[in-house]
């Protein structure tokens, strides 16, 4: 079901009850499914949640598209194009990649 188009011209759309910001991100978490079906990855997880921290002190939040466990990993996904690198996500991503754990976003 397509629902609408967003800021970056993509096409706003739902699945099983999910609304994707794109189809590329729909078609993403289709893929997903699968390897999940074959046991390739688990806990599958949309749109979590994080949030941003700078010297202890919330300044933000940021959500993915994806997290799942691949080979006793945690993934954290987000499908990007040239247009969605903006520089506030550029950011957030710096961001989460000083926690400790250190979180590292996989740009599909």
């Amino acid at each position: 079901m397509i629902l609408s188009r967003n800021k970056y011209n993509a096409i706003k759309c739902e699945y099983k009850g999910i609304k994707f910001d794109s189809k590329k991100e729909r078609d993403r978490y289709i893929d997903l499914e699968f390897l999940v079906l074959g046991k390739k990855i688990m806990h599958l997880e949309v749109h979590p949640r994080f949030d941003l921290m700078v010297n202890g002190q919330k300044i933000g939040r940021y959500t993915a598209d994806f997290r799942y466990r691949e080979n006793e990993v945690t993934v954290v996904e987000d499908v990007k194009s040239k247009a969605t690198k903006t520089r506030d996500y550029m950011l957030r991503k710096k961001i989460l990649a000083t926690y400790d754990p250190p979180i590292h976003i996989k740009e599909v």
